[in-house]
């Protein structure tokens, strides 16, 4: 091991998720690459967290973009231990208004970046002799739901992504795992999850909650800890119980009111 503190590479680290696992890393003594397309607010994020946290501007869905951007990360911190996953796109339609080019978009955003950035990361994680990556796919990736046609396939296939990665990366001292948000109370969820929408979550979630993205961050960290040493090809749901449970728990909690 490097004398040279820990690196890890986190992309949509503007806001967010990103930037609360960016947070998380830097809590605990990692540098940090901060990757996002949205140059001036990332740059931002990176000043107001010091100057172990470095800003990168990059679409992960340009393969030119990318592997330029992991060059530079490469070049100006030396090392890099994680890559975290994060950049993603939602379009929220009905199935039959969803056009050719929302979902090649939402598709090459969500998933071909993860394919994307590994496949530009993981050759120098095998040169160092090991490595993490995490992956960051969703809920609506293991159940389907309502508008999410393009978002929930991109994060299906997110998830099997992350067994194939695991499994051929492993022999380079590589972990690929995975962590699905359920609903996460980002500004975004802020912004378009209505009252209804949110009572209705909140009904269906046995711990009666919106996750934290701060929640999110810790088990993105967990996993590019050496104390998931032995943890590799998991998608782990961190939900609240949102995707342990089928029907019912609604009228369940009514029955409990009525007792």
């Amino acid at each position: 091991m490097s004398e040279l503190k820990k690196v890890a590479l986190v992309t949509g680290a503007a806001r967010g998720i990103g930037l609360a696992a960016a947070t998380r890393f830097l809590q605990d003594g990692w540098r940090v690459a901060m990757l996002d397309i949205l140059g001036d607010t990332v740059r931002a994020a990176a000043a107001r967290l010091g100057e172990s946290a470095l800003a990168f501007e990059a679409d992960v869905s340009d393969p030119a973009s990318v592997q330029k951007a992991v060059q530079d990360v490469h070049r100006r911190l030396g090392r890099i231990d994680a890559l975290v996953n994060n950049a993603g796109v939602a379009v929220f339609k009905p199935l039959l208004d969803v056009t050719f080019e929302d979902w090649q978009r939402v598709l090459s955003v969500n998933l071909s970046g993860p394919f994307l950035m590994t496949q530009a990361v993981a050759p120098i994680m095998r040169d160092q002799g090991k490595g993490a990556i995490v992956n960051i796919t969703s809920i609506s990736g293991l159940r389907a739901s309502t508008l999410r046609v393009a978002y929930g396939t991109s994060k299906a296939g997110l998830a099997h992504l992350t067994k194939q990665q695991a499994a051929e990366l492993a022999q380079y001292g590589i972990r690929v795992n995975a962590v699905a948000p359920g609903p996460v109370d980002t500004a975004m969820a802020k912004e378009v999850h209505t009252k209804e929408i949110r009572a209705d979550y909140h009904d269906h979630i046995p711990l009666n909650r919106y996750g934290l993205e701060s929640e999110l961050a810790n088990a993105i960290f967990f996993l590019c800890s050496d104390q998931a040493a032995y943890v590799t090809g998991q998608v782990l749901a961190v939900d609240g119980g949102f995707d342990a449970v089928g029907v019912g728990l609604p009228t369940l909690r009514g029955e409990r009111r009525n007792q």
